[in-house]
């Protein structure tokens, strides 16, 4: 099994349900095959006497436990009708609600389950993200009512970096040396720094999805990498096609392939005319935002001035896209990138499209939003961040070049901690922090 941190997430929860301190059910989202069934089942199976597991996808004759009354006994009492076996331990019972937006009247159910101490309740579905009005799948039910007040989300995602180790069989107590190098400012010694640069690089290739990297932590075969990746693209396409609406279909499509190739070009920012020459968000912007709220890709939008908030200053019109995962990227991209991102040889503005893609994910697993800074056409921060009340920049460089747009973003802005991210040493010099890529994790 994959050690995850959404473990102590699901743990925390419970625990506030014993304590009194929430009395509301779980939503955990998240792209296609980062892992939430899985997670939930073995969290159930592990830390509760009793477990349900209902798939509504696989399982439509289910949904006749939420059919008539929604009262948390009459459920019950239909429960047990449907399901053999099933028996109910007051105060040590998980009911997991899986593909719940195939189930409306479940997902209505939640507000009245929430206040039920005797069970706790998670759910978990397909395509959270999409609005139940642009979501075209015919599976897909309407609630009723949205249980808004009766539910805490939390976002799943691909394994990150740390994550990553742990399957590769490194334990907290090397993570832990990393970051005294981090927290001390000491020179990571040139053989582990060679080291976690490498893995990290195997990391970008391979990526996080959790089917990816148990087979690649036993077998540590990029071949079998790439068939996995690959499977996993044809079921985000699959998606697509089973999901977007009508003539959106084509569209969402086409704005995801065209995310790989402008990160190639390394663009400024996102260009519709890539896609079709001469169109303009009227006729993509639905598509883009039918790909953000599937959580397939991450946008990451410009602002006008770097200062808190950053939503408040970011611009909608000019954002750059990543996808979600950068093994996947890598995969689209082929072998031959791949081969050459790990034996650290790539070149061209693809090496910086990756690495920026890597450090946009990072961030955001971390629980960052991360925006850009671009004041004019020649300067650019690839990352701002809100952190202890400040704006933090983050430039993101795949060698270790010169930093002019930090050194003029420090002149005029004076934060108090600035990052450089780099193919090589850390280091530090007044305000400016300078760390190999994979130290990222520690922001």
């Amino acid at each position: 099994m994959l050690k995850r941190k959404m473990y102590d997430d699901l743990l925390l929860w419970k625990s506030q349900r014993r304590n009194g301190k929430t009395r509301k059910c779980l939503l955990v989202k998240g792209a296609r095959q980062v892992g939430k069934s899985y997670i939930v089942k073995v969290f159930g199976k592990n830390e509760y006497k009793a477990f349900v597991y209902i798939d509504f996808f696989r399982q439509p004759n289910l949904k006749n436990i939420f059919s008539g009354d929604l009262t948390p006994d009459e459920i019950l009492k239909r429960m047990t009708a449907s399901i053999p076996g099933f028996s109910l331990i007051p105060g040590n019972t998980l009911i997991f609600l899986d593909e719940i937006q195939c189930c409306g009247n479940a997902r209505t159910a939640i507000k009245f389950l929430s206040e039920d101490m005797r069970f706790d309740v998670i759910s978990s579905g397909s395509l959270m993200g999409l609005t139940y009005g642009e979501d075209d799948d015919e599976n897909v039910e309407v609630p009723e009512s949205v249980p808004v007040g009766y539910e805490t989300q939390i976002m799943m995602h691909s394994l990150d970096f740390e994550e990553f180790l742990w399957a590769y069989g490194f334990d907290k107590n090397a993570v832990d040396i990393l970051h005294s190098y981090y927290e001390s400012g000491e020179t990571i010694p040139e053989s582990i720094n060679n080291k976690y640069e490498s893995l990290f690089r195997e990391y970008m290739v391979v990526g996080g999805m959790p089917e990816v990297v148990a087979d690649f932590a036993e077998n540590k075969d990029f071949n079998k990498v790439a068939k996995i990746q690959s499977d996993i693209i044809a079921e985000y396409y699959d998606d697509i096609s089973k999901h977007a609406k009508g003539k959106k279909k084509q569209l969402v499509r086409m704005c995801y392939d065209a995310v790989p190739k402008q990160l190639a070009k390394e663009m400024k920012k996102f260009q519709y005319s890539t896609i079709e020459r001469g169109q303009t968000r009227r006729k993509y912007g639905g598509s883009i935002q039918w790909l953000k709220d599937s959580q397939i890709v991450n946008a990451c939008y410009n602002v006008s001035e770097p200062y808190l908030p950053l939503m408040a200053n970011s611009n909608e019109d000019q954002f750059k896209l990543y996808i979600n995962d950068t093994g996947l990227l890598c995969c689209m991209y082929g072998f031959d990138t791949k081969l050459a991102l790990l034996n650290g040889t790539i070149k061209g503005n693809a090496k910086g499209g990756i690495y920026e893609n890597v450090i946009s994910e990072c961030l955001i697993k971390k629980g960052y939003t991360p925006y850009y800074y671009k004041p004019d056409n020649d300067h650019e921060i690839e990352f701002l961040i809100e952190k202890n009340a400040e704006v933090i920049p983050i430039e993101v460089k795949a060698g270790n070049n010169a930093t002019v747009s930090l050194n003029n973003f420090i002149r005029d802005y004076s934060p108090s901690v600035t990052y450089k991210l780099i193919n090589g040493q850390n280091g530090k010099f007044q305000s400016k922090i300078t760390l190999p890529h994979y130290m990222v994790m520690f922001i």
